[in-house]
C-alpha cells in the first residue's frame, strides 16, 4: 500500500453523512493558516466536529470540488495547540463544556489544559464560572469520554459506528471489551439498534467459528424477531429452517440440531401445531417465547372476560330500550341508525364487544352515545387509544379524559404494567379506540388488566393496516365463527358523502380508483417520474397547501409516504422539508447526529420504546417538535402531543427521527388536517388497498396525492398478500396444540 498517504486536521464541518453506509463528507482545518479548509470524503461516520484526527487515505481530485483526501480509516487524537483545543472543548464534546467555558478554560490554562482536565480535574474552579457542581460534571464526562474511546478505538477495527459504541458502553461499562470479545451476540438481545447482522460481523472479527452453536441459535432467534418486526407472531418451523439457512450460510442438519436445542430451552422457542394461515394441513409453528405466551394469555382472558358471571354494569340486563333511546336522542340531539343502535346495544350488555366500521359510518357518534348511556347509569368509564393523538380526539369526542393505553397502564421500565390481573383497572367499561393498532403484546397487557364482570369495547376500523408490532389482534377477533361479538357500520351518513376523502376512502376499499376532478378536498397531481413526484410532493406541503388553505405546513400537513428508501420515501423527502420548513440558519443551533441534523422547531418523532423518559415512557410513535437545543448541556428538549416536555442527551438521538414526512405504517392512529401522499411506481412492491386506504382515512379535511396514475391504480387493485401468521383466532374458538396431536 505504497500509495497511501497520511493526513491530520481538525474536523470543522461536516457537509454530508449517510447513516446507512458511514460515507461522509467534511472539511478539515489542516493547520496550514489562511483559513483554508480540505474536503475529506469516506467512512468518517462517528468522527466529531472539534476532534483532531489522524487519517489515512488517498490523494485526490474531483471536478467539481477539486482537490480532496479519500479517507480509508482514521483515528482521532488529542489536538496539541491551543486553537486546536479550544475547538476540541467547544465542540459540544464534553459535556458541560460550551464554546464560551471553551475559551475561558483554554484561556487560564493553555496548553496544559487537557493534562490538567485528565490529571487535576478540581483545578478547573480556577477559571471564572466554573463552580465545584460543574468541575465535578466536566471531569465525570471526560472520563466517559475515555472510557467510550477505549472502547471504540477498539470496535473500529470492527467497523461499528460511534453511535453503537456509544450504546455498547452505556450498557455495560467497563465490561464492553470483554462482553464483545467473549459473547457478542448478547450484544443482538441486549442493545438496541444492534441486529444479529452488526453482531455476527463483530464475532467474525473476534474469530467466533461460522458454525459454531452459538452463532446458529443467535441467527434463529434473529430470523423470528425480523418476522415479528413484519407482523408474524410465528414463522412455520420449515420456512424458518430455510431462512436460517439461507441467513447462516451453514448446513441445514446444524441448523435442525441447533432449532432443536432452542426448542429445549425455556427461554429459547416454542414449537406447537397450529391451523395453516392458508387453510390447508396444520403446520409447526415455531414461537419466540413472549409471543407464545401473550397469544395464549390473549385468548385465555377474552374467553374468561365473556364467560364470567360478574356485571359492574348489571343495569343494563333488563333495561327499557326504547325509553333508553329516546332520553338519549335528547341528549345527543339525533337518533341512532339500526346498526348504531345494535352497537350500543351489545357494548353495554355484552362483556367484550368489537365495533368496526370505514370513516363516515358513525363509529365516533356510536361511541359517545355509548359513552353517555353507561355515565348516565352511574358507570365508571375509562377510555383510552394506542397514540396521543388518538386519545386526544377520543377525548374531545366523549368529553371525558382518555389517555393512551400505555399511560393507562402505567407501563414500566422493562414493560411490566401497573395494572394487570391482579390489580386490575378501577373500570365498569372500558373503550379502547383505533384498537387496528393494537398489537399482540400490548393487546394482552390491556385485556389483562380488565376486571372480571366489566365491560370492553374494542373500536377501530379493520379495513386499514395492521398493527406496526406483531399480530392481526382485531382482525382475529372478529374472525368467523369466533367468540366475540361484533357490528360493523356500512351506512355512510348523508353530511359524510359530501366529503371527498370520505367517499374516495370507500371506493378504494372497494378496489375502485379515487375521483380526482371537480372536488374541493381532494386533488392529484400528475407526476410519472419519482424523483420529481418527490420534489412536488414537498412543494405542496411546505409551499402550495398552506398558501391555499391558510394550514400550518408543521402542525396540520403529513406528507405520507409507501415507504422510507427511495426518491419519494419518507427518508429523503424528510430533508427537503425540514430545508423548506425549519432551513439552517447562522444564528439557530443545531446538532448533526449521523445522517441527521436537528434543530429547534423540527418535527420529530420517537422511533422505539423508551420506557424510562417522561412520566410514564415515550413510546414508539410519539410525535414532538423540538423546543430546545442545549450545546453546553448537551441535551434537546421535545414537547410531545401529549403535551410532555422530554430531555435527550445528544447521545439518545438515535432514538428521534424527523416526522415532516413518514410512512404510512407510521402515521396509524392519527388525524391530520391535511396529507400529502406521494404514490410513485418506485414503490410497487409496496402499493396495496389498505395502504393507500389507511393514508386517505388519516386526513381530516383535505389529501393530495402526487405521483402516477398507473401506481394508484395497481395500489387500488392490490389486495394485501396473505394474512400474518398468527393463531390467536384458533386459540380465540378453544384450540390448542393438542388438537393436532
Amino acid at each position: 500500500m505504497s500509495n497511501m498517504a497520511v493526513l491530520e486536521g481538525v474536523l470543522e464541518r461536516i457537509t454530508y453523512a449517510n447513516e446507512e453506509n458511514g460515507y461522509t463528507v467534511a472539511r478539515v482545518d489542516t493547520g496550514r493558516g489562511a483559513g483554508d479548509l480540505l474536503t475529506v470524503v469516506g467512512a468518517l461516520l462517528g468522527a466529531q466536529v472539534g476532534e483532531s484526527l489522524r487519517m489515512e487515505g488517498r490523494w485526490g481530485s474531483h471536478a467539481q470540488y477539486g482537490k480532496q483526501f479519500t479517507v480509508e480509516n482514521y483515528t482521532t487524537v488529542l489536538p496539541a495547540t491551543i486553537q486546536g483545543i479550544r475547538r476540541y472543548l467547544g465542540s459540544g464534546l464534553i459535556k458541560g463544556i460550551g464554546p464560551v467555558m471553551a475559551d475561558r478554560i483554554t484561556t487560564h490554562f493553555g496548553v496544559d489544559t487537557l493534562d490538567i482536565i485528565e490529571r487535576e480535574p478540581k483545578r478547573l474552579v480556577e477559571v471564572p464560572g466554573l463552580g465545584p457542581k460543574r468541575t465535578k460534571m466536566i471531569a465525570t464526562a471526560w472520563e466517559e469520554q475515555k472510557a467510550i474511546k477505549e472502547v471504540m478505538v477498539f470496535l473500529q477495527s470492527v467497523e461499528v459506528s460511534t453511535s453503537i459504541a456509544v450504546r455498547i458502553y452505556k450498557k455495560y461499562e467497563d465490561a464492553s471489551i470483554s462482553v464483545v470479545k467473549n459473547q457478542p451476540y448478547r450484544l443482538a438481545a441486549d442493545v438496541w439498534g444492534i441486529g444479529f447482522l452488526t453482531a455476527d460481523r463483530i464475532a467474525q472479527a473476534v474469530g467466533i467459528p461460522h458454525d459454531s452453536p452459538e452463532r446458529v441459535k443467535a441467527g434463529l432467534q434473529y430470523a423470528l424477531s425480523q418476522s415479528s418486526d413484519q407482523g408474524h407472531c410465528f414463522l412455520p418451523e420449515e420456512r424458518l429452517i430455510a431462512d436460517g439457512v439461507k441467513l447462516l450460510q451453514v448446513d441445514t442438519g446444524l441448523v435442525i440440531e441447533c432449532l432443536a436445542e432452542l426448542a429445549a430451552d425455556p427461554e429459547g422457542v416454542v414449537r406447537e401445531k397450529v391451523p395453516s394461515p392458508d387453510g390447508g394441513e396444520p403446520i409447526t409453528a415455531v414461537y419466540l417465547v413472549p409471543f407464545h405466551r401473550a397469544e395464549l394469555s390473549l385468548a385465555g382472558q377474552v374467553r374468561r372476560l365473556l364467560k364470567t358471571g360478574e356485571d359492574r354494569m348489571p343495569a343494563f340486563r333488563d333495561v327499557d330500550w326504547d325509553k333508553a333511546l329516546a332520553w338519549l336522542a335528547t341528549r345527543t340531539g339525533a337518533t341512532l341508525a339500526p346498526e348504531q343502535e345494535q352497537a350500543v346495544r351489545l357494548a353495554l350488555s355484552r362483556k367484550v364487544a368489537v365495533l368496526t366500521g370505514g370513516p363516515g359510518c358513525g363509529k365516533s357518534f356510536t361511541v359517545r352515545s355509548i359513552v353517555e348511556l353507561a355515565r348516565a347509569k352511574k358507570a365508571k368509564v375509562v377510555l383510552a387509544a394506542p397514540t396521543g393523538r388518538a386519545a386526544k380526539r377520543l377525548s374531545e369526542l366523549t368529553g371525558a379524559e382518555a389517555s393512551t393505553v400505555h399511560r393507562l397502564l402505567e407501563l414500566k421500565p422493562g414493560g411490566d404494567a401497573a395494572y394487570d390481573r391482579d390489580r386490575p383497572l378501577d373500570a365498569d367499561l372500558v373503550v379502547v379506540d383505533e384498537a387496528s393498532m393494537l398489537d399482540l403484546l400490548l393487546a394482552n397487557k390491556l385485556v389483562k388488566a380488565v376486571a372480571p364482570g366489566a365491560h370492553l369495547l374494542l373500536v377501530g376500523d379493520v379495513d386499514q393496516l395492521p398493527s406496526v408490532g406483531a399480530g392481526e389482534v382485531l382482525g382475529d377477533l372478529l374472525a368467523e365463527g369466533g367468540p366475540v361479538p361484533a357490528v360493523r357500520l356500512t351506512r355512510i351518513f348523508r353530511q359524510a358523502q359530501q366529503s371527498g376523502v370520505v367517499t374516495n376512502a370507500h371506493r378504494i376499499n372497494a378496489g375502485q380508483p379515487p375521483l380526482t376532478e371537480g372536488l374541493s378536498d381532494f386533488f392529484l397531481f400528475v407526476e410519472d417520474e419519482t424523483e420529481d413526484a418527490g420534489k412536488l410532493a414537498v412543494d405542496v406541503a411546505a409551499r402550495r397547501i398552506p398558501a391555499k388553505f391558510g394550514l400550518d405546513p408543521r402542525r396540520d400537513v403529513q406528507v405520507l409516504a409507501p415507504m422510507h428508501r427511495g426518491p419519494a420515501g419518507a427518508g429523503n423527502l424528510n430533508g427537503l422539508l425540514q430545508q423548506a420548513i425549519t432551513p439552517g440558519r447562522p444564528d439557530l443551533p443545531e446538532k448533526r447526529f449521523g445522517g441527521r441534523v436537528f434543530r429547534v422547531g423540527d418535527k420529530v418523532t420517537q422511533i422505539r420504546n423508551n420506557y424510562d423518559k417522561g412520566e410514564n415512557g415515550v413510546f414508539n410513535g410519539t410525535v414532538g417538535v423540538v423546543t430546545g437545543l442545549d450545546v453546553d448541556e448537551q441535551r434537546l428538549t421535545v414537547h410531545t402531543d401529549e403535551d410532555e416536555e422530554i430531555g435527550y442527551d445528544f447521545d439518545e438521538l438515535d432514538e428521534l427521527a424527523h416526522a415532516y414526512a413518514m410512512t404510512i405504517h407510521r402515521s396509524q392512529g392519527s388525524e391530520y388536517p391535511a396529507v400529502v401522499i406521494p404514490v410513485t411506481t418506485s414503490a410497487w412492491m409496496m402499493l396495496q388497498r389498505n395502504l393507500l386506504y389507511t393514508a386517505v382515512t388519516r386526513a381530516k379535511k383535505l389529501v393530495v396525492l402526487v405521483g402516477s396514475r398507473k401506481a394508484i391504480g395497481q395500489a387500488v387493485r392490490t389486495v394485501s398478500a396473505g394474512r400474518r401468521c398468527t393463531a390467536l383466532d384458533f386459540r380465540l374458538r378453544g384450540g390448542s396444540g393438542e388438537d393436532f396431536a
